[in-house]
C-alpha cells in the first residue's frame, strides 16, 4: 500500500530547537521521530512512501534518502511554499493513483495499528477515515462526534472554551479513497481539518472515525517532546530503540565507556561512543545520544541530551533538552531548560 507522510512544516512550537533542524528530524530516543513513522508503516505493509518536504528538506531527504536503508520506497514532493495538508496531498494525487491509501504526520510518534484502521475504513466503505484517540486537552486538536457506526457527524478544528463539545480528538492519521481527491481544490493551500472535512461532512460524504487506545503523541512543542521521551522509556509507547537493553530499563550502545564510580539509574538509554566519567550520575528518564561525554561529578536528570553534546565537570542538568554538539560549561547548574548552539561555537 502507499503512503503520504506530512513533513514541509516549519516546526515553529518547537524553537529554538527546531531553527537548524526540522522538525521530522528531531531525535526521540536517539532516532528522528519520523523514522519511527517509517518503521510503523513499514511493519503494516506501507512499502510506497511519498513525502512532502519545504522547511529544511534537504536535510530530510539526505537522511532518508530512497528509504532502501529502512526496507522502504521514499519518493519526495517539494514545495516552493506551504500548501496546508489537504493542499499538499492534492499535490500528491498521480503518486496515489487509484488505491486507498493512508496519510500520517512526520511529528509524531504513534504505534496505532494501521491494519486494523484501513480493515475499519474499507468494512464502513469510508471516502475517508481518520484514527481517533481520547486526550484530556481538546483545545489542541480537531475534535468529532460519531455514532454508533462510527460515522463521523461532528468535526471542529481546535475549539476554544464553550464550544467543546468532546474529547475525542483528530490524531492526524488518515485513509482516503482516491475519490475524496476530487473534493480537493488544485494549487491552492488548503487544510483538512478547516476546510476539507467540513466540507465532506456539508455534502454528506461517509467519514468514519476509529478510535484506539494505542499510543499516539503529536510531538508539537517541548513538553510534548520531553513527554514522548517519558512516555517511550516506560514502555507506553511501543517503540524500536536503536540500542539493545542491557537490563531492566538500560539502553546502552555500542563502545560506550562507563567509568566504575558512575551512576546510571534507570530507565536510561545511553547511545553508541559515549564517555561517562568517574562520580558522574546518569539518573531516570535520561537519553544521551551518540558521541556525548559526561565528565566527572555531572548530575543528568530526566534530560535529553543530542548527539555529540558535551556536559563538563560538575555539571547539574534537570528536565533540560541540550542540542546536538553543544558544550555545557563546568560548574552549571540548569533546571527546565533548552540549550542549543546555533554559531557552532564551543560554549553556551
Amino acid at each position: 500500500m502507499k503512503a503520504m507522510i506530512l513533513a514541509a512544516g516549519v516546526g515553529s512550537r518547537m524553537h529554538p530547537l527546531t531553527r537548524t533542524l526540522p522538525k521530522p528530524l528531531v531525535p526521540i530516543v536517539n532516532r528522528p521521530v519520523m523514522e519511527h513513522i517509517v518503521r510503523l508503516l513499514r511493519k503494516h505493509g506501507f512499502t510506497d512512501i511519498i513525502v512532502n518536504v519545504h522547511y529544511l528538506g534537504d536535510q530530510i531527504m539526505s537522511y532518508f534518502g530512497d528509504g532502501r536503508r529502512l526496507g522502504v520506497n521514499i519518493s519526495y514532493s517539494v514545495e516552493d511554499q506551504l500548501w496546508g495538508d489537504a493542499g499538499s496531498v492534492k499535490r500528491c494525487e498521480d503518486f496515489f493513483g487509484d488505491e486507498t491509501f493512508l496519510v500520517i504526520g512526520g511529528d509524531d510518534l504513534a504505534d496505532i495499528d494501521l491494519t486494523r484502521l484501513v480493515e475499519n475504513h474499507r468494512q464502513k466503505k469510508a471516502l475517508a477515515s481518520i484514527a481517533l484517540s481520547l486526550v484530556d486537552d481538546p483545545s489542541e486538536y480537531g475534535i468529532v462526534l460519531i455514532n454508533e457506526e462510527g460515522r463521523i457527524t461532528k468535526f471542529l478544528e481546535k475549539p476554544k472554551g464553550e464550544v467543546i463539545f468532546s474529547n475525542t480528538a483528530n490524531t492526524g492519521v488518515y485513509v482516503f479513497e482516491p475519490e475524496a481527491l476530487e473534493l480537493i481544490p488544485r494549487n491552492v493551500f488548503y487544510q483538512l481539518g478547516k476546510n476539507f472535512f467540513p466540507q465532506m461532512l456539508a455534502q454528506s460524504r461517509p467519514i468514519y472515525g476509529y478510535l484506539t487506545a494505542s499510543y499516539w503523541m503529536d510531538v508539537g512543542n517541548l513538553a510534548m517532546y520531553q513527554q514522548a521521551h517519558i512516555d517511550a522509556l516506560a514502555g507506553r509507547a511501543q517503540i524500536e530503540f536503536p540500542v539493545p537493553e542491557v537490563r531492566k530499563y538500560v539502553w546502552i550502545g555500542d563502545n560506550v565507556e562507563i567509568e566504575p564510580s558512575a551512576k546510571i539509574g534507570y530507565p536510561v538509554v545511553i547511545g553508541d561512543n559515549v564517555k561517562i566519567e568517574s562520580g558522574a550520575e546518569v539518573l531516570e528518564n535520561t537519553v544521551i545520544g551518540p558521541n556525548c561525554s559526561v565528565a566527572s561529578g555531572a548530575v543528568i536528570r530526566e534530560s535529553i541530551v543530542w548527539e555529540g553534546a558535551q556536559i563538563m565537570a560538575g555539571t547539574r542538568l534537570e528536565h533540560c533538552v541540550v542540542g546536538k554538539g553543544c558544550r555545557v560549561q563546568s560548574n552549571a547548574a540548569i533546571f527546565d531548560g533548552v540549550i542549543v548552539d546555533l554559531s557552532n561555537a564551543n560554549g553556551i
